[in-house]
């Protein structure tokens, strides 16, 4: 039976080495997956991903991370996402994700993950605000957080080295009331 969290495409799913470990390695090691993330300058180690592994499964109080899946009978493996660096005394978390298949890029399904993983984190894990950020050049990133109702709230000129240059970075952020707003008036 199928269970976790589920949008109009996709259904969060807690991490299972047996199902995901040797999607995330190969994604991970992809130049073409990682061309905008935050990992894939270095090698990712079959070590490295296990103690990611192991650390997401264990119950965290800063870190909620899930397998991203597309809905369906199959159950196909797509990606994964999390909300990391939280603070419940604050309610405050920020959102990441990656979608590893190139072939499934703008077909609606990272705008589905964010939803679903928004809706998460504001119903279930009791947060008010959640930030995101992504470099200004991934304009489909870009897309996907105005669509989902996050507001951009700045831009920090050479933020990350990624590819052979400084990259700015730009920040989004949406609240609670928010998202409750926007939610209670879509049709």
């Amino acid at each position: 039976m199928p269970f976790g969290w589920h949008g109009k495409k996709v259904r969060l799913v807690p991490l299972e080495r047996e199902k995901h470990f040797e999607n995330c390695v190969r994604w991970l090691n992809d130049p073409q997956v990682t061309a905008w993330t935050l990992v894939g300058d270095f090698p990712l180690t079959r070590l490295a991903e296990q103690e990611f592994f192991d650390r997401a499964a264990r119950t965290s109080d800063t870190e909620v991370v899930f397998a991203i899946e597309l809905l369906g009978e199959d159950e196909e493996h797509i990606g994964a996402c999390g909300i990391h660096n939280i603070s419940y005394r604050h309610g405050v978390g920020t959102i990441g994700l990656f979608i590893g298949r190139p072939q499934l890029w703008n077909h609606g399904l990272g705008s589905d993950t964010i939803a679903t993983l928004t809706r998460y984190a504001f119903e279930v894990a009791g947060l008010r605000l959640l930030l995101s950020e992504a470099m200004s050049e991934n304009t489909g990133s870009l897309r996907i957080h105005e669509k989902c109702g996050y507001r951009e709230i700045g831009r920090l000129p050479g933020r990350y080295w990624k590819r052979g240059a400084y990259r700015e970075a730009v920040l989004y952020a949406t609240a609670r009331h928010e998202w409750l707003a926007q939610t209670s008036a879509a049709p």
